[in-house]
């Protein structure tokens, strides 16, 4: 949120999977309500109101102390409930104008995921594109970059972390704040300019030993969701 303020954001759009593996599942849920235009439901948020379907066992026990802490507080009943609520009205995808806002993919906004090297399978990009006005931002796989209709990925890295849109439909990742997974511990957000017509990703740092140590510090997360951090995969 500092970088973002620094940055000269106006709107915020979060993609959802605010809970479920982390140590300040409240706490980010407070921020996230206080803070986001829009927010989108993602596969651990649904998993914290319903049964959860597919789950590992190191994901499955992290959503049932997840939902321990949401029935448990921190603050009044009220505001217990607000983060319930909140959760359970949060919509599976968004659209506005020529962007479209999921947490998974266009074809399934919740669960599918869109790995870089389904690029090779020009079927399931036709699909997926299909499902695409003209650009899609999207979550879930934890991995930055562009999908482009030609069967391409472009990492940040590649494109020196700023992407200009064209005409051409784009899928975009927008990687992840909480669990980056593309070998950079640093979080990842993007920053979409509508009037200059660009993307830009950015990496922030962050007290990851800190934050791995809280995790550590709760018998029912699993070391490895801490041990991940430190490695960003």
């Amino acid at each position: 949120m500092d970088d973002i303020n620094q940055v000269g954001v106006d709107d915020i759009f979060c993609l959802g999977d605010i809970i479920g593996y982390g140590p300040n599942p409240c706490e980010c849920l407070d921020l996230v309500m206080r803070r986001c235009k829009a927010t989108i439901l993602g596969n651990h948020d649904q998993a914290a109101l319903f049964d959860p379907d597919g789950f590992n066992p190191m994901a499955l026990q992290a959503i049932y102390w997840t939902r321990d802490q949401l029935d448990n507080g921190p603050g009044s009943p009220a505001q217990v409930n607000q983060r319930w609520d909140f959760l359970g009205e949060l919509p599976r995808l968004i659209d506005e104008d020529e962007f479209k806002f999921v947490h998974g993919s266009p074809r399934d906004p919740t669960n599918e995921y869109v790995f870089p090297e389904y690029v090779f399978d020009q079927r399931k990009m036709e699909i997926l594109f299909g499902k695409v006005k003209q650009f899609c931002f999207m979550g879930h796989t934890h991995l930055p970059g562009v999908f482009s209709t030609n069967c391409e990925f472009i990492s940040p890295d590649e494109c020196d972390y700023t992407f200009e849109l064209g005409r051409e439909k784009l899928m975009v990742n927008v990687g992840s704040v909480g669990q980056p997974r593309d070998d950079d511990r640093r979080s990842c957000y993007v920053v979409l300019d509508t009037d200059a017509r660009t993307l830009n990703f950015r990496r922030v740092e962050y007290e990851i030993d800190k934050t791995a140590n809280k995790i550590y510090d709760v018998p029912d997360l699993a070391d490895g969701l801490g041990d991940r951090l430190k490695h960003g995969r």
